[in-house]
């Protein structure tokens, strides 16, 4: 079923939103992340998307023990600096439903297909845009990867997939709706669609193109959004 789902970004132990993805640039800010995200279940979300944007930053994940206590609440995706495969595994025993990928779906890819396969349907594959490039390493470089390009390495396993567009990712100015039809057509595994959500019609559209869910986060942090008419469209006929 199609998930409209609340993304809680971790850093220094709170829950914050960044601008395009940039360190210091932050948007919004709150105490207590295990807080926030019992708030959104308590309002109807099913899933959660928790990011450890410290750990995506340094390369090791940082948030291990709030990232636990959050997926005891819900469903939970959880990425940002999952750069060994041994971390993945913890965090699935810990009780994680699936582990997302970024650089290390771009640096050690027949490592993760194996993984992957030991794991099925429990392993997301983040397909970061920028400018039509693949980002990595906490979306501080590009490679010479197209986000299609990445995500067929993976389309034949059982993965799902997080298209984000960071050239909008954050600003609240809505979606490349052209973008995200082609990442859609190409793919037959699950996808998941955010960056610049910041609509009811936004979420429809992503509906309509196919998606598997959305993931909002600046959206609703800054109430441009309200979750209980977000939240509505998993349910509406598109």
């Amino acid at each position: 079923m199609f998930r409209v789902i609340p993304a809680v970004d971790l850093k220094d132990g709170r829950v914050v939103r960044l601008r395009q993805g940039k360190e210091d640039e932050i948007t919004f800010e709150a105490e207590n992340p295990v807080e926030v995200a019992k708030q959104w279940v308590e309002r109807g979300a099913k899933v959660l998307h928790v990011i450890d944007l410290s750990g995506a930053f340094q390369g090791r994940l940082r948030h291990e023990d709030v990232i636990a206590e959050i997926a005891k609440l819900a469903e939970v995706q959880v990425g940002g600096g999952i750069r060994d495969f041994d971390v993945a595994e913890r965090l699935l025993k810990l009780g994680v439903d699936r582990v997302i990928f970024g650089t290390l779906a771009v640096e050690k890819p027949d490592e993760l297909r194996d993984f992957a396969e030991k794991w099925e349907n429990r392993v997301m594959i983040a397909i970061d845009s920028k400018k039509g490039k693949v980002a990595v390493k906490g979306w501080k470089e590009t490679v010479e990867l197209t986000p299609i390009q990445l995500a067929k390495l993976y389309d034949n396993l059982k993965v799902s997939f997080l298209y984000t567009n960071i050239d909008v990712e954050g600003l609240v100015s809505g979606i490349e709706k052209s973008r995200i039809s082609e990442v859609l057509r190409e793919l037959k595994n699950p996808v998941y669609v955010a960056g610049g959500i910041t609509s009811v019609d936004d979420i429809r559209f992503v509906k309509r193109a196919g998606a598997a869910g959305v993931v909002i986060g600046s959206a609703l942090y800054t109430k441009k959004l309200k979750f209980e008419e977000a939240i509505k469209v998993e349910y509406e006929k598109v």
